[in-house]
């Protein structure tokens, strides 16, 4: 399992658009207009087999479902290379989001050029966006890892998250989100 870490993407970047296939219904597709918050979007990219993702799902799945009703946007991404990655094929992306019971989009980036706009890097990547579309938080979820044995609390992104809704001071300093990385297809 690689260790990639997030690229950092400049904070203040106004949020890349998108218009991809949902895998949960199968049959709608959105816009990052579409699924924006009132008070702010976050924007993950994971997938259905990394570790990475596999660790913190649960804690993903809770933040959604604590702050989606306070006004925050949420939508997951998959960017992965399913010709040599299928576990991440669309049809499992349908699977995954229904055994983990996800409330909002996973999409599908069959292209990899909404990965490319946001630079993302790994899974999980993260990218919290105020109600302006104006990157403040890219970072990780908290310090927890697949076999470090520290719990998971989601700290750092709730703390960016709690920043958003609540029109608070977001510290600049971030560390980065660790995963594999995103499975590029090859040109």
């Amino acid at each position: 399992m690689s260790r990639t870490p997030s690229n950092m993407l400049a904070l203040g970047t106004k949020a890349p658009e998108f218009y991809l296939k949902d895998m949960k219904s199968g049959t709608e597709s959105f816009s990052y207009e579409d699924l924006k918050g009132e008070k702010g979007t976050l924007v993950l990219f994971i997938c259905n087999h990394c570790p990475f993702v596999l660790h913190i799902i649960e804690e993903i799945v809770m933040i959604a479902n604590d702050y989606r009703v306070q006004g925050l946007g949420i939508v997951a991404i998959s960017s992965n290379d399913v010709v040599n990655y299928p576990e991440d094929s669309p049809e499992l992306m349908t699977k995954f989001a229904f055994e983990n019971n996800f409330e909002f989009p996973y999409l599908y980036d069959e292209t990899q050029e909404v990965a490319k706009a946001y630079q993302a890097a790994c899974t999980p990547d993260f990218f919290l966006f105020d109600n302006q579309d104006k990157l403040v938080y890219r970072g990780q979820l908290d310090d927890s890892r697949p076999g470090n044995g520290i719990p998971l609390s989601g700290s750092d992104l709730r703390g960016a998250i709690d920043g958003v809704i609540y029109n608070r001071t977001i510290n600049p300093d971030q560390k980065p989100s660790i995963g594999c990385n995103i499975k590029w297809k090859k040109e």
